[in-house]
């Protein structure tokens, strides 16, 4: 992971931005006034604002390339605007309120990219309860000819727009899969604009998505599998434990037992690196808690002991054996713990290869394109 700050969260969101594709030579005009800042929380509205102008800039050049005619041109722009302000709106308090403002700025600038790239990418509203889950569904699949596809829930602090920007719906098309990226609950405009808190009943949401893909003649609804990242290494393991329609589960870095590691993090006993400077505030705001109490009694449900025996379909789970978040042992236990999967397999990228952090944020093509393979090869023997 690409060391430009002094401080782990600005780290991990540069990072995560230049697997999207983000400009070095943009990202550093904007951010070389902030490279010996120590204390990410303090100047965290320092970081938004660097991003958040620098994404503006973008946007408006993309707007002219856009009325002389150049749509490629101003696709390009728009995505990179995209990326940088993905980037902003994570880092800053959950209640600043040009965060929100922000935040409507990358739904704008990711839409104007879809448009004019012609990207294949179309939004949809997956129905749950009384509202729906905020989705991108990106098909290879015709009534014809339905093809297998993924869902792909978010962790504790992303979007959908970021999943399909970091290259995993493409390289899955490009192996005849389709893709779901989900704004489950807890995320991205299901928490935003439709006020839906993360719980651990992972398999609800999911089941849902389920539901809507059997309604589509695109999608062969005996080859759906469930994946998610970071925080969604629990969700997609309870998903498919509690969800027999799926057909098989992959964990983007493994995420074993977050409520001992979070009651942990709150005793101040865990030396585990932030992913986002406000940390117990961004999860307070996710669980919908207004106390740390009530949020661990909410967190102690988040985990997978008890539940890996429940899943028999094939399970993929990755891991960086660096990563400064969760340590590999909880990939370990996961692994350990789907004892009725037909098939298992654990990928622990190393530093020798690269991906060895988080998620292998820093080097996400190589998770990208491992998972993929083995996505494809499963879902299409199913």
């Amino acid at each position: 992971m690409f060391n430009y700050f002094k401080v782990y969260s600005w780290n991990l969101a540069l990072s995560m931005a230049l697997d999207a594709g983000a400009n070095m030579d943009e990202v550093d005009r904007a951010c070389r006034a902030l490279r010996d800042i120590e204390d990410d929380q303090a100047h965290a509205n320092d970081f938004f604002s660097a991003w958040a102008k620098a994404a503006a800039k973008l946007a408006g050049s993309a707007t002219e390339d856009e009325k002389a005619g150049h749509r490629l041109s101003a696709a390009e722009k728009y995505r990179r605007a995209c990326v940088m302000y993905i980037t902003a709106e994570r880092i800053p308090a959950h209640d600043y309120p040009p965060r929100l403002a922000a935040y409507d700025e990358l739904l704008w600038t990711f839409s104007k990219y879809v448009e004019c790239a012609g990207a294949n990418c179309e939004k949809v509203k997956v129905p749950f309860g009384d509202t729906s889950l905020p989705a991108l569904m990106v098909s290879v699949g015709d009534p014809q000819a339905p093809a297998p596809c993924i869902v792909h829930f978010n962790g504790l602090d992303g979007v959908k727009e970021y999943l399909y920007l970091c290259g995993l719906p493409d390289v899955l098309a490009r192996r005849g899969v389709s893709i779901l990226l989900v704004d489950n609950p807890g995320v991205g405009e299901a928490l935003r604009k439709h006020s839906l808190h993360n719980a651990p009943e992972a398999e609800l949401p999911a089941g849902a998505c389920i539901d809507y893909l059997q309604t589509r003649t695109d999608v062969d609804p005996k080859r759906i599998g469930m994946m998610a990242l970071s925080l969604g290494g629990y969700h997609a393991p309870r998903a498919a434990a509690f969800e027999p329609r799926f057909a098989c589960c992959v964990a983007w870095g493994a995420n074993h037992d977050w409520g001992t590691r979070f009651r942990a993090r709150v005793a101040g006993t865990l030396s585990a690196q932030k992913s986002v400077p406000h940390y117990f505030e961004h999860v307070k705001w996710v669980l919908g808690c207004s106390t740390i109490d009530a949020c661990l009694e909410i967190t102690d449900r988040f985990t997978l002991e008890g539940v890996l025996d429940r899943i028999r379909v094939p399970v993929y789970i990755t891991h960086g054996e660096e990563d400064r978040q969760i340590p590999v042992t909880d990939a370990r236990r996961t692994f350990d713990g789907c004892v009725n999967a037909p098939r298992k397999d654990l990928r622990v990228f190393t530093a020798d290869e690269g991906g060895e952090q988080h998620c292998s944020i820093g080097n996400m093509s190589l998770a990208t394109h491992a998972m993929a393979d083995w996505i494809s090869e499963v879902l299409k023997a199913a």
